[in-house]
């Protein structure tokens, strides 16, 4: 006997059930073609049924690795996978392939939208994440100093023996450095509350290109262009001027290999950016824009949704502190950064935002 096309006599028919699904479905033929797709799909990949349908499938959808390498008569599902469509547009989704036992060759697509903070450049699991890295950088801090500081003090007895200069100088530089990164860490561990105050953003920017001018960027040209009308921001002034140095240096360090190393600081006043500020609490608006942008190659691809993460770093001699500390430094101040690959020619944007403080 066929299947009746109604659920319930009188009902919605299987066509309109399929439109009205609120994930995207798309119905594909044994030649890999697309035959049907649903409302949600449309909307999630914004390409419409007339577009897609007809269409070889892995010509319209770059499809996750694992769905690239299926085996035919096999299912198949992968989450939290990024697809990207024929247009560039790219998509996190859980991705599920399951067989139409009854047409030999057919196959039907789920495609569930995997909404993470990726979408603004946040990594999921970065508080996690960071919180668990705060206390390994705390423990370590504590645990490693105080012996570097009594190896360091016996090096310098030592150089006083004849032919020890150069072993004890070697010592001694080695400690110093190790004792650096670990001041960083403490720096990164460091929980204590930011007391924010209303801060015009001009003079810190300034003071950060001075430093970075006078040391790690004396070879890279710094442009402005710059809102003058920016209203104050709500920030701790050693936290952000951190934040400036932070982002400076990272982006001197990524156009060292350049013929022409540039960078670009950008403000802007953005109105509708605002973030969940938690349970029960409004929306807190972040107008407040600053961008620093670089002509470096930027992050390799499979570690640019971590950059925020402690201890990841894109270059061989990174210690992957800088970055996560930007991340932490301005969550204690309400906003947040974001980094993203735009322009033409391509370039990289490191880019802050901040709610706005009150007027002087």
């Amino acid at each position: 006997m066929p299947r009746p096309e109604n659920v319930v006599a009188g009902g919605p028919g299987l066509s309109e059930l399929l439109t009205a699904l609120p994930v995207g479905v798309l119905v594909i033929d044994p030649d890999r073609r697309i035959a049907r797709v649903n409302t949600a799909c449309e909307q999630l990949l914004n390409l419409s049924e007339r577009v897609l349908v007809g269409q070889r499938l892995d010509d319209v959808l770059a499809l996750p690795g694992p769905a690239r390498a299926r085996r035919d008569g096999h299912a198949l599902a992968a989450f939290d996978v990024e697809i990207e469509t024929s247009r560039g547009a790219r998509v996190r989704v859980d991705y599920l392939e399951a067989l139409l036992g009854d047409h030999a060759g057919w196959r039907v697509i789920t495609l569930h939208h995997a909404a993470t903070p990726r979408a603004m450049g946040v990594s999921p699991g970065r508080d996690a994440g960071a919180r668990a890295a705060v206390g390994a950088a705390a423990m370590l801090a504590h645990e490693i100093k105080n012996p570097l500081s009594g190896i360091r003090g016996a090096a310098q007895l030592l150089s006083g023996g004849e032919g020890a200069g150069d072993l004890t100088t070697l010592i001694v530089t080695e400690v110093d450095r190790i004792a650096a990164l670990i001041d960083g860490m403490q720096d990164f561990s460091d929980t204590t509350p930011l007391e924010l105050t209303s801060e015009n953003i001009y003079p810190l920017l300034d003071h950060a290109r001075r430093v970075a001018r006078a040391g790690f960027a004396r070879d890279v040209t710094i442009d402005e262009h710059f809102d003058p009308s920016l209203p104050p921001v709500l920030v701790n002034r050693d936290a952000l001027l951190q934040v400036f140095i932070n982002l400076l240096k990272n982006a001197s360090e990524a156009v060292a290999g350049q013929a022409e190393p540039r960078i670009l600081l950008t403000t802007a006043y953005r109105q509708g950016v605002a973030i969940d500020a938690g349970p029960d609490k409004p929306r807190r608006a972040l107008p407040i824009e600053l961008a620093v942008i670089d002509n470096g190659p930027g992050a390799p691809p499979d570690i640019a949704e971590l950059l925020f993460d402690p201890f990841v770093s894109g270059r061989p001699e990174g210690k992957g502190l800088g970055l996560a500390l930007v991340d932490k430094l301005m969550r204690a101040m309400g906003g947040i950064v974001q980094y993203a690959r735009e322009g033409s020619p391509e370039a990289t944007v490191l880019r802050v935002r901040l709610a706005r403080g009150e007027a002087a």
